[in-house]
């Protein structure tokens, strides 16, 4: 059976999930829609160039029109959304109405768990509704599944990932690969983990640590919001310790706290020579610009980690994920594990793999089918199972 896919917000991540698709869903069309005309244009032509066939179709839709978003919704068997984090819940409610299934990209726990109160919705329509798919939250929590499933007994899973430059230029050493304020998201607020079999918010910019990736040498990881997602909540009981952290070259972590620390990420508004306006719009709509003008071909590390029981004996499985910007098809590396991923858990969901209503991302698809999934890709991925030896 073909499906008829809509992209929702047709950017950069959005146009690598297109890509995924027209590659290994076989759709009937995919609409890629867009509030800009002229990007809607011109991801479907890069697609269709892509792939040697015109298999998408260009459509201006207006995200937070209801009646301009049904109509661009009741075409479509299964949308992905990729408009910012906190329209999601708002996509979520016309797919109910317009009984189209639905994955998106997520980014902030808060805004998921609104999109998750449309289940019973959902339910009725008989319809699937997932957030949170795509790398930080998304992959790197099916990584998290694939460690669980292969222990008889999970004790802890620490999760890893970073999309980086791969020529890094100081004062920060990072190339912006999305928005500013979906960066600033990741770096504000708190982050939800577990902690001896309990829920904790812990805060970001927090518990720098060093670890070594081998493709990077020395790097630093540190506390960021969203990455684990509703994973925490899911393994409540099963696994005691479950926790993300944003992998960067040395020293990052400590530049962008002092932006958090000195007020420039507040969300109160301030007067300033007799306007007002919000810190956080004023940081991004400069810093945004400012940090984009660095050019440079991107890579992403990401890292899952775990320990627990196998046949009686303690066992650590580690799963090592490395890519580059692909030259071939001029995808960041950042747009393929992020669009890719997308992809995979939107085709589990149009094959009706995927129980109806609002459905988290743990539960949406095994780690382990995921993981088969993405090495059909062609992307660096190894796995390590060792046992561990304890000292007497």
């Amino acid at each position: 059976m073909q499906n008829t896919y809509g992209i929702l917000g047709s950017g950069m991540q959005g146009t690598a999930a297109a890509y995924d698709l027209a590659k290994f869903a076989s759709p009937s069309r995919i609409f890629v829609g867009d509030y800009d005309m002229k990007q809607a244009q011109a991801c479907a032509d890069r697609v269709n160039g892509l792939i040697g066939d015109i298999i998408c179709e260009p459509v201006r839709v207006d995200a937070l029109d209801k009646a301009n978003l049904s109509d661009f919704l009741t075409k479509i068997d299964t949308v992905l959304s990729c408009v910012p984090y906190w329209m999601h819940p708002k996509v979520a409610e016309a797919c109910c109405e317009s009984v189209t299934d639905m994955v998106d990209l997520g980014g902030n726990t808060d805004v998921t768990m609104q999109t998750l109160d449309f289940h019973a919705k959902a339910l009725e329509a008989d319809i699937s509704i997932v957030p949170d798919t795509g790398l930080a939250p998304g992959l790197v929590n099916s990584l998290g599944s694939y460690i669980i499933e292969s222990l008889d007994e999970c004790e802890t899973v620490k999760l890893y990932c970073g999309v980086l430059p791969q020529n890094p230029k100081p004062p920060f050493n990072y190339k912006l690969t999305f928005n500013m304020e979906g960066l600033v998201t990741e770096y504000d607020y708190e982050a939800v983990v577990l902690r001896d079999g309990e829920i904790h918010k812990v805060p970001t910019l927090t518990e720098l640590e060093t670890l070594t990736i081998d493709q990077l040498g020395e790097m630093e990881a540190f506390v960021t919001s969203g990455g684990t997602s509703t994973a925490p909540y899911t393994h409540h009981g099963k696994v005691k310790n479950y926790e993300y952290k944003t992998i960067r070259f040395p020293g990052h972590c400590e530049k962008m706290k002092l932006f958090k620390d000195f007020g420039l990420w507040r969300e109160d508004h301030v007067s300033v020579q007799g306007g007002s306006v919000r810190p956080k719009d004023v940081f991004n709509a400069v810093f945004g610009p400012a940090l984009a003008q660095f050019v440079d071909q991107d890579l992403c590390a990401v890292r899952g980690i775990g320990w627990g029981v196998r046949d009686g004996k303690k066992t650590q499985v580690k799963i090592d994920i490395f890519d580059k910007e692909d030259p071939t098809t001029g995808f960041t590396s950042m747009e393929r594990l992020t669009g890719f991923s997308m992809s995979i858990i939107a085709q589990e969901v149009a094959q009706g793999k995927v129980a109806k209503g609002g459905v988290r991302y743990e539960n949406a698809m095994k780690g382990k089918d995921f993981m088969r999934e993405l090495r059909r890709r062609p992307f660096e991925v190894r796995i390590e199972e060792t046992i561990v030896i304890e000292d007497v």
